[in-house]
C-alpha cells in the first residue's frame, strides 16, 4: 500500500482553495493523484471564523468523513475562541491527532497561516505524480504548502478513530 500524505495548501485569497480544489479534481480524474478525502477552508475578510466544507466530489472510498474534518477544523480555528474551559478536551484531542501523525507543529503552522482573507485546501492523498501536479498549478496563485506525512499504520489508526461515525452514517441512510 502506498503512503498517504495530509497536505494543507494555504492561499493568499479567500477563493484560492476553491480554484485549487477544481485542479485537484481534474488531476484525480487523470490518475495523477489518488484523493482519499479533501476539504476547504475559506476565511473572508471581516468574518469572525472561516467556512469549512468537505469536498464530497473528491471523496474516495477511503474517506475520513466529517468527524475527522470537524475535529481538525475545530482544533485549528474554533477552540481558541472557546476559552480555557475547553483546555483539557483540547489536550486530549491534540494527543489523539498526534497519535495518528498530526502533531502540534502542524496544527500551529496551519493556525498561524490561515487567517482572514486567506483560504486553504486540505487533501489526504497518495500516489501523486509531483511534476505533473506542479505543472497543473502553473499560472494559478502559488500556494504555501504545510504538510505532514502519514504512514500506512497512522492512516489506519486515523480511519479507526474517525471511521466509526462514517460507518454509522452510512448505515442510517
Amino acid at each position: 500500500m502506498s503512503r498517504s500524505t495530509l497536505t494543507a495548501w494555504k492561499f493568499e485569497t479567500a477563493d484560492g482553495a476553491e480554484t485549487a480544489a477544481t485542479t485537484i479534481q481534474q488531476l484525480a480524474k487523470q490518475k495523477l493523484v489518488t484523493v482519499h478525502d479533501a476539504a476547504t477552508v475559506r476565511w473572508d475578510v471581516g468574518a469572525k471564523k472561516p467556512r469549512t466544507q468537505q469536498l464530497s466530489s473528491l471523496t474516495g472510498a477511503g474517506a475520513l468523513g466529517g468527524a475527522f474534518w470537524g475535529m481538525l477544523f475545530g482544533l485549528l480555528f474554533f477552540v481558541p475562541l472557546l476559552g480555557a474551559a475547553i483546555g483539557a478536551a483540547t489536550g486530549a484531542l491534540s494527543g489523539a491527532l498526534a497519535d495518528v501523525g498530526i502533531d502540534d507543529g502542524f496544527i500551529n503552522r496551519v493556525r498561524d497561516k490561515v487567517t482572514p482573507g486567506t483560504s486553504a485546501l486540505f487533501v489526504l492523498s497518495s500516489d501523486a505524480v509531483v511534476d505533473k501536479i506542479r505543472d497543473a498549478f502553473a499560472g494559478q496563485e502559488t500556494p504555501e504548502l504545510v504538510f505532514t506525512n502519514l504512514s500506512t499504520e497512522q492512516e489506519a489508526a486515523l480511519r479507526e478513530v474517525f471511521g466509526e461515525e462514517q460507518q454509522t452514517a452510512k448505515e442510517a441512510s
